[in-house]
């Protein structure tokens, strides 16, 4: 089989997908013979691109068919981890969460998929490599960028994010913007909404255990909470609240969120579920001027979705799987997810082109720079450490913003926390 692919015209509806059961490593293949190839997944009801993958490959590959196996999504590495030690695991593994990926190679579950040639220019390749080789590929790198409601921002006669803002921009934004019926921002209830860009745009690595850099941005959080321009975290908490609803019903004016948030927003306004308004996504607010305005290239955080081999796979199964990695990773790939509102890995003109004219898209120029342009440093490094140092981080986080600490004896806690339990370079 050769690893070219024709350009992607469609999604084929021949391929045959299955939503239970997997072939995992231990049967026998014939190796002249059609292949099935077995892929994790997760939600797959309301989750498209596994699908959508798998349909485009088999259109250029006939002789492989790919079979979703499907895995409740809270529970996803947990489950995943027991089948590949009961030798049951799919043939390919969808790399849910980077910092997982450490615990499954230094299990001897990945292969080495360092011969899977990738394109120029793609994303999160690098999130993937641990001593020298690779263990998966990317296929979609989402980034963090600031939505906001056009509609709110001139109703209060507040000038738009012009691509300039840094987060003292933001905060003065927050606080004209609020009214009586909506805030000037929601914040989510997530670490990643606080620790993410503090160090992404300090530059920090949470591997060395130091977290001082945090600081002045939870001292942010505190005081936007206190002027009641942004919803506090115990209120967040205790009503559940949920960022869909916050900003998709105008309660908030804007919210930073990941990319992956401009396919639910426009399906949820088709449904009705969201509001009917103008919105539009910005770079995300910057730690300075330096890396802020159309001429610099912002800087931001998020990790990527890739895909993984068993290290258990059939011997003759190994080449179509490397087949279906390149694929995913490739320019056809991208065009697939982006004209369903997926941020492929791999970001070019045309499939910029192809992301802004789905249905419900914004088309406006700031929109396509903050979703095209920018610095995009991993959320997780690749560690067998980062788990357990991101769950240390989480009970920070809490204990801040839920006001049981403040921030410095919060900060001093962690560190102890993770020179103690875990461990620092």
């Amino acid at each position: 089989m050769k690893r070219t692919f024709a350009a992607a015209a469609g999604i084929a509806a021949t391929a045959a997908i299955v939503l239970a059961g997997c072939s995992g490593g231990t049967e026998a293949t014939d190796p002249d013979g059609p292949i099935t190839l077995t892929l994790s997944g997760w939600s797959l009801d309301t989750t498209p691109e596994f699908q959508a993958l798998a349909d485009a490959f088999t259109e250029q590959n006939p002789d492989v068919t790919v079979e979703l196996v499907g895995y409740d999504p809270v529970e996803y590495n947990t489950l995943l981890t027991a089948d590949l030690a009961a030798r049951s695991g799919p043939d390919i593994i969808t790399q849910k969460e980077v910092k997982f990926v450490s615990t499954f190679q230094e299990g001897g579950q990945l292969l080495d998929v360092s011969d899977v040639e990738l394109p120029d220019g793609i994303g999160g390749a690098s999130s993937y490599e641990i001593d020298g080789a690779s263990y998966a590929v990317p296929y979609r790198q989402d980034s963090w960028v600031l939505f906001y409601n056009k509609d709110l921002f001139d109703a209060a006669g507040v000038e738009q994010p012009d691509g300039s803002w840094t987060w003292d921009d933001y905060e003065e934004a927050a606080a004209a913007l609020t009214t009586d019926a909506s805030k000037g921002a929601y914040q989510h209830t997530w670490q990643s909404v606080v620790q993410g860009f503090a160090n992404a745009q300090t530059g920090a690595d949470i591997l060395d255990g130091d977290y001082e850099h945090f600081a002045p941005y939870y001292e942010r959080v505190q005081a936007m909470e206190e002027a009641g321009s942004e919803v506090a975290f115990n209120t967040a908490t205790a009503n559940q609240l949920t960022y869909q609803g916050e900003f998709g019903t105008q309660k908030a004016a804007m919210l930073p969120m990941g990319t992956w948030y401009v396919a639910t927003l426009i399906a949820q306004q088709a449904s009705g579920e969201a509001n009917d308004f103008e919105w539009g996504i910005a770079p995300i607010p910057q730690e300075d001027a330096s890396t802020a305005g159309l001429d610099n290239e912002p800087v931001t955080f998020g990790d990527p979705t890739g895909f993984g081999i068993n290290a258990g796979i059939d011997e003759n199964k190994v080449e179509a799987a490397k087949d279906f990695l390149e694929f995913a990773a490739s320019e056809e790939a991208a065009q697939v997810l982006a004209g369903i509102g997926i941020t492929p890995a791999l970001l070019n003109d045309t499939v910029v082109e192809t992301y802004f004219s789905v249905d419900g898209a914004p088309g406006d120029d700031l929109s396509k720079f903050a979703f095209a342009e920018h610095e995009t440093l991993p959320e997780n490094p690749t560690s067998s450490r980062t788990a357990a140092i991101q769950g240390i981080l989480a009970d920070m986080h809490t204990a801040i913003l839920s006001g049981s600490s403040s921030v410095d004896d919060a900060i001093a806690e962690a560190q102890d926390r993770v020179a103690s339990e875990v461990g620092t370079d």
